[in-house]
C-alpha cells in the first residue's frame, strides 16, 4: 500500500472489524447467563457455529447479493464466491467488516428462540439470514457505499442507516419476532390461566460480562462505519458511549418506578438499547440529541417487552425490545435529530422522515414476511421445536449429548419422581457447589429409604389390612399382605382394582355409591367404624375400618385400615347370650339375690329381694346395704362387707331388715362376679326364719 491514507484507513477498517468480532463473545456471554443452565452448552454452540456458517454463505452468496454491481436497484450480480488473494487490500478489509455485521445480524436469532429450537432448525434459519434475507435488504441501503456511491433504491431514496440501527439490529429482530409466532413460548412461560412466569438466567454475573464486551465492541461497530479514520470517528465514538449511557440510566429510573425496584434486566437492556438507538445517526447527531436518542431508546425497549408479555410471546434474552424496538427508534431519530448537512441526503427534515419510516415499513415486509413464510413453511414439514420431553431435560443432553453434575443431579431426581426407586444415587463431584449438594442429597435419601423400609416392613407384618387407593376413582394403589389374607386374594391380585369391591353395602345400594357416600364421614371421624367386607368367594364379614387422607403436595390418596371382627363378634354375642342366661337366672330366682359395689352400694335386685324387703327395686337400687338397717337399730347391728377379692366366697347369717323394720333370719352366700366392665358382689339371701 503506497498511499499512507489508504494503508491507515484499511488498518482502522480492520481493527474495528475485530471489535465488531469481539461482540460474538459478548452475545454468547450474554445469552448464555440469562438461560438456563441445561440449555447453556447450546447456546454457546448456536452462537460459535453461527458465525462459521454465516461467514462461509456470506463469501459464497450474500456478500455477492449485497455488494456486487447492482444494474436493477434489486440484487447485486457479482462478486459470488470472491477471489480475494489479489484484491486490493481495502477492498479485502471491508469484506472482513461486512462478515462480522452478518454475523451479528444472524446472531440477535440465537438468544430470541433458545432453550426450545432444534440445533439444525436454528442453523437452517441463520443459513437463510445469512444468504437471502440480510444481503438482499442489506443492497438496498448499503450497496456502494464502499465506493462513496449509493445504489440500492432505498439509499438513493435518502434513506440513512450509518451503522445499521435498521439494517443489522431491526433485520435480526424482525427474523426472531417471525421465529418465534412459528415456535412458541417455553413451557411454562405462559401457564393457562395464570400469570406469566419468569424463567431466570443460570449466570447474571456472566451475561453483564457479555454486556461490556457488547458495550466495547459497539465502539468498533459504529466507529468502523465511517470506513477510514475521520473526523467523524470521535464524535462516532462519543455518542455512541453518551446514547448508552442515557439508555442505561433512563431504563434503570423508569424501571425501578414501575417496578418498585432496581432488577438487573433494566441496567443489562437499558445500554444495548441506547447503543442500538443511536447506531443509525452517531455521525449525525449532537451530544446532547444523543442523550435524547438513547432515553428513547430505553422507553421504547421498555413498552415492547411489556407488549410482548402482554401478547404470550415469549422472547428468551428480550432480543426483540432492544434490536427491533431500540432499532426501529435509533432509525426513525435519523430524520428528527439528524444534522441535514451531516446526513447529506438533501432533504429538509420532514422528507427525511418520511424516508426513514418508508425504510422502516420495507424492511418489516421484507424480513418478517420472507422470515414468517420459509418458517411457517418449513415447520409444517419438519417441525423446528424439539419435543416436550427433550425441551424439559435440557438442549445440552438432547442436541449435544453434553451434561454436567447438575443435569445428573436433575436427572437422578427426575428418575426418582417417575420409578419410585430411592435406591438412586447422584454421583458426587468433589470440590464443587454441586457436588456437595449431591452429597447432601445422597444423605438424605439415604435416611429416607431406612425410614421407608422400615415402615415397609411395619405393613408388611401388621395385623390389620393396609390399602390405600385413590380418592376420586378409589382404585387400589397398595396392599399388605394382611388385607389380602382378610379379604381372602393371592398377592397383587387387587392392585389396580377398585377398592369398593371390599365392601358389602346394605341391600338396595351398590358397593361403590355405598363406599362414596360414607367416605367423607369416615375420614372426618378418625375413628374406627364397623361395617362389612367381602371376600373373594363372596361371603360377607363384619369389619372394622378406619379411614384417614393422606396430602402430598397438591395430590392426595386414601389410607384405610382393616380389621376382620369376626371372632370379636362371635365372642360379643356369647356375652349376651350369657347375660340374658344370668338375667333370667337372677331374675326367676326364689331367693333374693343383690349386687352390690366395692362400698355396699346396691347395684341390682331381683324381684324376691323387693319381696323380702317390702321395697321396689327403684327404692333399692342405689342405697347402701346399711340403708336397710332402721337408723335406731344401727348402733347395736355390725354389717359386715365381704371381701370376694382373688374369687373367694363366703357363708354367714344375719338379719335382714324390711321396710317396716322388721328383722328376718337369712343366710348370705357371697362371690365376685364380673358385672357389665366393672368387678362386683353377688349376695344370694335365703330367709331361714
Amino acid at each position: 500500500m503506497d498511499n499512507p491514507s489508504v494503508a491507515i484507513n484499511t488498518m482502522w477498517l480492520l481493527f474495528s472489524a475485530c471489535l465488531v468480532f469481539l461482540m460474538q463473545a459478548g452475545f454468547l456471554c450474554l445469552e448464555a447467563g440469562l438461560t438456563r443452565r441445561k440449555n447453556n452448552i447450546n447456546v454457546a454452540i448456536k452462537n460459535l457455529t453461527d458465525f462459521a456458517v454465516t461467514t462461509v454463505f456470506f463469501w459464497l452468496v450474500g456478500y455477492g447479493i449485497m455488494f456486487g454491481l447492482s444494474g436493477n436497484q434489486i440484487i447485486g450480480t457479482s462478486e459470488f464466491g470472491i477471489d480475494l488473494t489479489s484484491a486490493p487490500p481495502e477492498t479485502i478489509a471491508f469484506f472482513f467488516f461486512q462478515v462480522m455485521f452478518c454475523g451479528t445480524a444472524v446472531t440477535i436469532l440465537a438468544g430470541a428462540i433458545a432453550e426450545r429450537v432444534k440445533f439444525g432448525s436454528y442453523l437452517f434459519l441463520a443459513f437463510v439470514g445469512a444468504t437471502i434475507i440480510y444481503p438482499v435488504f442489506g443492497h438496498w441501503v448499503w450497496n456502494g457505499i464502499n465506493i462513496g456511491e449509493m445504489r440500492g433504491w432505498l439509499g438513493q431514496i435518502g434513506f440513512v442507516d450509518f451503522a445499521g440501527s435498521t439494517v443489522v439490529h431491526s433485520v435480526g429482530g424482525w427474523i426472531s419476532l417471525a421465529v418465534l409466532l412459528v415456535v412458541g413460548a417455553r413451557a411454562g412461560r405462559f401457564p393457562k390461566g395464570k400469570p406469566p412466569q419468569k424463567i431466570h438466567g443460570s449466570d447474571v454475573p456472566l451475561a453483564t460480562l457479555g454486556v461490556l464486551i457488547l458495550w466495547f465492541g459497539w465502539f468498533g461497530f459504529n466507529a468502523g462505519s465511517t470506513l477510514g479514520i475521520n473526523d467523524q470517528v470521535p464524535r462516532v465514538i462519543v455518542n455512541t458511549v453518551v446514547a448508552s449511557s442515557f439508555g442505561l440510566v433512563g431504563s434503570l429510573l423508569i424501571g425501578w418506578i414501575i417496578r418498585k425496584r432496581a432488577e438487573i434486566d433494566l441496567v443489562l437492556n437499558g445500554v444495548l438499547a441506547g447503543a442500538v438507538a443511536i447506531t443509525a445517526n452517531c455521525h449525525a447527531v449532537s451530544t446532547v440529541s444523543a442523550a435524547l436518542i438513547g432515553i428513547g431508546g430505553a422507553v421504547v425497549m421498555l413498552a415492547i417487552d411489556a407488549l410482548l408479555i402482554r401478547l404470550r410471546i415469549d422472547d428468551a434474552v428480550s432480543a426483540i425490545p432492544v434490536h427491533l424496538g431500540a432499532g426501529i427508534w435509533g432509525t426513525l431519530a435519523v430524520g428528527i435529530f439528524g444534522d441535514p448537512l451531516l446526513l447529506g441526503t438533501g432533504l429538509s427534515r420532514g422528507d427525511q422522515i418520511i424516508a426513514q419510516l418508508v425504510g422502516i415499513i420495507v424492511c418489516f415486509l421484507w424480513t418478517f414476511g420472507v422470515a414468517f413464510i420459509i418458517a411457517y413453511t418449513i415447520n409444517r414439514i419438519f417441525p423446528l421445536r424439539v419435543s416436550a420431553e427433550e425441551e424439559h431435560i435440557g438442549l445440552n443432553i438432547s442436541e449435544h449429548g453434553a451434561s454436567n453434575e447438575l443435569l445428573e443431579l436433575f436427572t437422578v431426581m427426575d428418575e426418582q419422581s417417575k420409578t419410585g426407586d430411592l435406591s438412586l444415587r447422584v454421583p458426587v463431584e468433589p470440590f464443587t457447589e454441586v457436588g456437595q449438594i449431591a452429597s447432601r442429597y445422597n444423605s438424605v435419601m439415604n435416611a429416607l429409604e431406612e425410614a421407608i423400609q422400615r415402615t415397609e416392613a411395619i405393613v408388611r407384618t401388621a395385623m390389620d389390612g393396609i390399602v390405600t387407593f385413590t380418592k376420586d376413582a378409589l382404585t387400589i394403589l397398595t396392599i399388605n399382605p394382611a388385607a389380602e389374607k382378610i379379604f381372602g386374594y393371592s398377592p397383587n391380585q387387587l392392585s389396580g382394582s377398585a377398592v369398593y369391591q371390599l365392601v358389602a353395602p346394605p341391600d338396595g345400594q351398590t358397593p361403590d355409591g355405598y363406599l362414596k357416600s360414607i367416605l367423607p364421614d369416615l375420614i372426618q371421624s378418625d375413628k374406627y367404624h364397623e361395617l362389612y367386607g367381602r371376600r373373594a368367594d363372596g361371603s360377607t364379614f363384619p369389619l372394622e375400618v378406619i379411614i384417614t387422607e393422606v396430602h402430598v403436595g397438591d395430590s392426595s390418596f386414601i389410607t384405610g385400615t382393616f380389621r376382620d371382627i369376626t371372632e370379636r363378634k362371635v365372642a360379643q354375642e356369647k356375652i349376651i347370650q350369657s347375660e340374658a342366661r344370668f338375667r333370667d337366672l337372677f331374675e326367676k330366682s326364689p331367693d333374693p339375690v343383690f349386687v352390690e359395689d366395692e362400698y355396699g352400694n346396691i347395684l341390682d335386685v331381683n324381684e324376691a329381694a323387693c319381696l323380702l324387703h317390702g321395697m321396689t327395686k327403684d327404692e333399692l337400687i342405689g342405697i347402701n346395704v346399711i340403708e336397710l338397717v332402721p337408723p335406731e337399730k344401727r348402733a347395736n347391728i355390725e354389717i359386715d362387707f365381704f371381701d370376694v377379692s382373688d374369687n373367694k366366697s363366703y357363708v354367714l347369717e344375719s338379719l335382714s331388715y324390711t321396710k317396716d323394720g322388721r328383722a328376718i333370719p337369712v343366710e348370705i352366700r357371697a362371690s365376685q362376679i364380673l358385672y357389665g366392665d366393672r368387678p362386683a358382689t353377688l349376695l344370694h339371701v335365703r330367709d331361714i326364719t
